[in-house]
């Protein structure tokens, strides 16, 4: 196991324990979140290895990386996938009609495939072996390993998009600094993440399937993403709700507790965690997209 001793996000070595969470999706272990005590910013610590992760993601249960529809929660997922897949690309046109765009952390391969069929210059990077290949197989996308991405050319992209991605990885300030290289200086970059901050977090604590433990190793809020956004020359200018996410995750939450009715409880409290962000205009959705560019000198 792996110990974090200093923030990735403003080197801060003094943390306090936040509470325990379960893996409820695979391996049903307990892990800690600490939280920086300057900046606020939840880690998972201590968490497995690298060699170790792997067993986490290692079953159908862990539906980004699965096709299974099996469950009222699943077929919802899969039921949303393609209403947020038109959303993603509509989004991207918003900027640029025909982008060099990287998909980091590609997964299934569905957005990708969105993106090819809308004619985008796009490829993909995927870690996982078992995905990267039933992606190419089933979609015949260009998708590559993970090393390769320190062999692509500097500015090479004007969109670069992290979908529910950035928590996973393992070395947040390496991978900030390959995707400042890597974006075209009038470049934009998307990055998709759970907040912690929200309504939703905040009344499921433990429960909340947001934080998916030990797989998001790193739980952000508006705040911690710009502060990790500025120490890298990005600075956030636009930030958009992802509606859907407050219900299914509201639901999966709800599942973890045992809940009876939990499909009722959970749409009701993924209902009033959108109504309160909304009312309130304070960026504290369930999840939420953060659109990042190269600072201004």
């Amino acid at each position: 196991m792996i110990h974090v001793t200093e923030c990735p996000v403003c080197n801060s070595t003094a943390f306090k324990s936040l509470f325990i969470c379960k893996d409820y999706s695979i391996s049903r272990e307990d892990f800690t979140l600490i939280q920086c005590e300057y900046c606020n910013f939840v880690i998972t610590s201590p968490r497995p290895t690298s060699g170790e992760l792997g067993r986490y993601y290692a079953s159908d249960n862990y539906i980004s990386h699965s096709d299974t529809a099996q469950g009222l929660i699943n077929k919802l997922y899969h039921f949303i996938r393609k209403i947020t897949l038109r959303g993603k690309i509509s989004l991207i046109k918003k900027y640029s009609n025909n982008p060099r765009l990287l998909d980091i952390g590609s997964g299934a391969g569905y957005f990708l495939n969105s993106c090819k069929q809308s004619g985008f210059a796009a490829i993909g990077i995927e870690p996982d072996t078992p995905s990267r290949m039933r992606s190419i197989q089933q979609f015949g996308i260009d998708v590559h390993e993970e090393s390769e991405l320190d062999k692509l050319n500097s500015s090479s992209f004007d969109i670069i998009t992290l979908w529910h991605v950035l928590e996973h990885v393992e070395n947040l300030n390496n991978r900030m600094s390959q995707i400042c290289r890597l974006l075209d200086s009038e470049g934009i970059v998307i990055i998709a993440l759970p907040n912690c901050s929200s309504f939703d977090a905040r009344h499921y604590q433990s429960f909340w399937a947001g934080y998916d433990v030990p797989r998001h190793l790193w739980h952000f809020t508006p705040q911690t993403i710009r502060d990790l956004g500025f120490k890298h020359g990005l600075t956030v200018f636009k930030t958009l709700p992802m509606h859907f996410d407050s219900y299914y995750v509201s639901m999966l939450s709800e599942k973890y507790k045992k809940s009876t009715l939990a499909f009722i409880k959970g749409m009701f409290i993924g209902l009033i965690s959108n109504l309160r962000a909304t009312l309130k205009q304070n960026n504290s959705y369930s999840s939420q997209i953060y659109l990042l560019r190269k600072t201004s000198k």
